[in-house]
């Protein structure tokens, strides 16, 4: 990881609240971080950032003139953008903030355990840029976890269930409940996922044995079950899909 501290821009028009983020920055130490410019509006960070590089930005939304999201945007197009966190006093903005790859997304007034959470990911994110290995890394899901939004990298993923009209993501260490359609996501990272059956996908990184089944209880007479690393529960295998899986496992 990285040992020097973070240098941060803060933008908001609000000197107050410009303030409190150099305060609670200040007692951020894992990692730490530097507040080496600020901003009041959108004009003045894009002018300043001309001359100062920076590895994150905090960023108000609702500002005079150009707003947080659309200097976001202008950032997302430098050769070496920095990272962007949005906050923002009104919630209802954060899936228009992560459309424009945000990394995290706080609510004010902010809290500083949920700071140093942004720091930690705004590292991370750092570090992948830095390794080419880490690329894969860098794909997420966007879920929505009570009432907050934030990206779940694909690598953690090992399976989606399709669930009346929402999708179960299942990591290792929890459950998260996704608004979208199974074979949206399976077209989308056909790369990272296979179809087992017509209401799951595995990830292919986690494929660990195809066995038969104890009993048939699927209903479909298909008899074979897929085992995955980090998972306790066999998956049903549908007849159409048992060649993919093997082929997967070869």
């Amino acid at each position: 990881m990285t040992t020097a501290p973070l240098s941060v821009m803060v933008v908001d028009d609000e000197p107050l609240a410009r303030s409190r983020l150099r305060r609670l920055l200040a007692d951020c130490t894992a990692p730490a971080a530097t507040v080496v410019a600020e901003a009041a509006n959108a004009v003045d960070a894009m002018a300043r950032l001309a001359h100062t590089e920076v590895d994150a930005v905090l960023l108000d939304i609702q500002m005079p003139g150009m707003d947080g999201l659309a200097l976001a945007a202008a950032l997302a197009q430098r050769a070496r953008p920095p990272a962007v966190v949005f906050v923002s006093a009104h919630p209802q903005h954060a899936l228009q903030a992560f459309e424009v790859a945000a990394v995290d997304y706080l609510t004010k007034p902010v809290r500083l355990d949920r700071l140093c959470q942004s720091l930690q990911k705004i590292e991370r994110t750092i570090e992948n840029r830095r390794w080419p290995e880490a690329k894969n890394v860098s794909e997420t899901l966007l879920i929505q976890d009570r009432g907050r939004a934030e990206r779940l990298p694909l690598a953690q993923v090992l399976c989606l269930k399709a669930e009346l009209k929402y999708v179960t993501v299942r990591t290792a260490e929890k459950d998260y409940l996704l608004d979208a359609s199974l074979n949206e996501l399976e077209q989308r990272h056909a790369a990272h996922f296979l179809r087992v059956h017509r209401n799951a996908l595995v990830a292919r990184r986690a494929l660990r044995a195809l066995e038969k089944a104890p009993d048939n209880t699927d209903g479909e007479g298909e008899g074979w079950v897929v085992r995955l690393n980090g998972l306790d529960e066999a998956l049903p295998v549908s007849r159409r899909q048992l060649a993919a899986v093997r082929d997967a496992l070869r």
